[in-house]
């Protein structure tokens, strides 16, 4: 296939999905009506985008099994495993998640126990150890933590949704399906961030370091920054390639958002170039003293609200310019 009429087909078939559900909020809590799709888009190579169910899925399918990053909502659990279904009808053998928000874990319990864990010879490294008779989930240690400590008399997630394979190491590598898989930690916009690398099919899933439908969350309860978040998006720019525009072959790596749309390296550049340009505006108003109500009463952000912003909801854009703020002013 011609990669421009590739790539048109992508962002038509983006575009399509994201008019057609609502449920894509600008949001870490969102719910979905009872009537919503799951939307398969192929991204490139083994690897899938499922939009609808939450935050975004991604799923790599093979012939050892299924692997997902992130489930989704808990209510969508049965849509996801479906449109799962219409890929591969292999185990789904992992699951990776990217952050511990109920929109990004919330299929954990159900969709795992649907799966299997494998040891052996596609599995290198300590992943073996969680062999069972459910999918091996994958996060950062401290997801683990939030999910398994007590609050109250409950823990905070059911057991079954807890990730069976918690590391904490810079990253977690592992091969499966052809393809060598990195798990990076990448603190931001909480302090368990995780973004996934297919390095043969050349895809990263970013969860939410990088989202296209609003401005970063940033939650500073659960070890957020707004530094972190840039990282993160330097990071994400280290490992994709841009496609070259004179070659007749398909390229460039292609990025999965936590929310939002299908895109590629320069659209990772446009959402790095605008959260450091804001950030440096807060941090002049910071610098110079100014409180959290002058900054926000002078707009860091308007010319970017188009786009980005939002008045009304679980994030706004004054949430995202106090967080800023209170990010930046925790260093004075």
């Amino acid at each position: 296939m011609n990669p421009l009429v590739h790539r048109v087909a992508l962002a038509i078939a983006a575009l399509v999905a994201a008019v057609a559900l609502p449920s894509m909020a600008k949001s870490q809590g969102n719910t979905e009506a009872a009537d919503a799709t799951v939307h398969v888009l192929p991204v490139q190579g083994n690897i899938y985008m499922l939009v609808g169910a939450g935050a975004n899925v991604t799923v790599q399918v093979g012939s050892t099994g299924v692997l997902l990053v992130d489930t989704g909502l808990a209510a969508m659990s049965n849509k996801v495993l479906a449109a799962v279904r219409t890929l591969s009808d292999k185990p789904i053998r992992y699951i990776v998640d990217t952050t511990d928000d109920p929109d990004h874990i919330g299929g954990n319990e159900s969709i795992a126990k649907t799966g299997s864990t494998i040891t052996g010879g596609n599995v290198v490294g300590d992943i073996g150890a969680s062999a069972g008779d459910t999918a091996a989930i994958i996060a950062f240690q401290s997801i683990l933590d939030r999910m398994s400590a007590p609050t109250g008399k409950r823990f905070a997630m059911p057991q079954g949704a807890w990730p069976t394979d918690a590391y904490e190491t810079p990253q977690k590598s592992f091969w499966f399906n052809g393809d060598s898989i990195r798990v990076f930690h990448q603190p931001g916009h909480t302090d368990g961030d995780s973004i996934v690398y297919f390095r043969r099919a050349d895809v990263v899933s970013a969860g939410d370091i990088f989202r296209t439908d609003s401005y970063p969350v940033i939650d500073l309860d659960r070890g957020g920054s707004i530094q972190g978040v840039i990282d993160g998006l330097n990071h994400l720019l280290d490992l994709a390639i841009p496609a070259d525009d004179k070659s007749k072959d398909e390229g460039g790596t292609m990025v999965i958002p936590g929310h939002g749309r299908l895109c590629d390296q320069a659209d990772v550049v446009v959402y790095q170039e605008m959260v450091t340009i804001v950030r440096d505006r807060i941090q002049d108003m910071v610098n110079r003293g100014l409180t959290l109500d002058q900054a926000k009463a002078a707009k860091p952000t308007r010319d970017y609200d188009p786009l980005y912003g939002a008045n009304t909801g679980p994030w706004t854009t004054d949430m995202f310019v106090e967080a800023v703020y209170r990010s930046l002013s925790a260093k004075h």
